[in-house]
């Protein structure tokens, strides 16, 4: 398997849940980071536990959603670190509610952040890659985007679209050397999913961010000849 020690990671939604997770396996890799959030308190907070760890670490803040806000959080991140070798797209939100109840807005919000924000973001870091003939872009869909259930069509839109631009994209970058890769995780036990039914659960018995980001690093590990094109992730009793 390949080092990945001072490789150069973005990642999106990297200040807690699945992205904290991922950012923290990649520092014990010896990657340099740069994480992107729209809070600047979690920013602080997850950049003080980095550089704790002896991380190299920059952030910027930004919403995945606004493409010059995304322009300008890149610019200043190869600035600072340099050209990323790996792109985690992880930044998400939900919206569950009947179709007929989700407002124009709730539709807006979702597809700008899952999908644009995606599109955006990968737009800005791309060119780095290309230049330099290799590179690692993994987006996170979910189960989701494989099949829709009542309450969640604009979740499920938005990541089976994940789905669909990443197949797209990946055929595109192959030439390049650019392995493209998208997760469709079960259920993880984060501040997105915690609390979202009304029944009782067990949250050790469902995946959790560090699950998810021990099998990212795992696959960003092999030798750059091969790579893992999708990966379905599920509890194994949550019952």
């Amino acid at each position: 398997m390949q080092s990945l020690q001072g490789k150069k990671a973005l990642i999106t939604g990297g200040s807690r849940g699945i992205g904290r997770a991922t950012a923290i396996e990649l520092a014990k890799e010896g990657v340099e980071l740069a994480i992107v959030g729209r809070s600047q308190e979690n920013l602080d907070q997850v950049e003080r536990e980095l550089r704790d760890m002896g991380a190299t670490v920059v952030t910027a803040q930004a919403d995945v959603a606004d493409e010059q806000a995304v322009s300008e959080a890149v610019k200043k991140i190869e600035r600072e670190l340099g050209t990323i070798d790996i792109l985690v797209n992880n930044a998400g939100v939900a919206a569950r509610g009947s179709f007929q109840e989700l407002e124009t807005a709730d539709w807006e919000k979702v597809l700008n952040i899952n999908i644009m924000g995606i599109v955006h973001i990968t737009k800005a870091v791309l060119p780095g890659m290309i230049e330099n003939n290799r590179g690692d872009i993994i987006n996170i869909s979910s189960m989701s985007g494989l099949k829709g259930t009542k309450g969640s069509s604009a979740y499920s839109a938005s990541k089976f679209a994940v789905i669909g631009m990443s197949e797209g994209l990946m055929q595109e970058v192959r030439p390049h050397n650019i392995r493209v890769s998208v997760l469709t995780p079960s259920l993880v036990e984060t501040d997105l999913t915690r609390g979202r039914d009304n029944h009782e659960r067990d949250p050790e018995k469902f995946t959790q961010a560090e699950d998810l980001a021990e099998f990212m690093v795992s696959q960003l590990k092999l030798e750059q000849r091969t790579f893992v094109k999708t990966a379905a992730l599920w509890a194994t009793n949550p019952f």
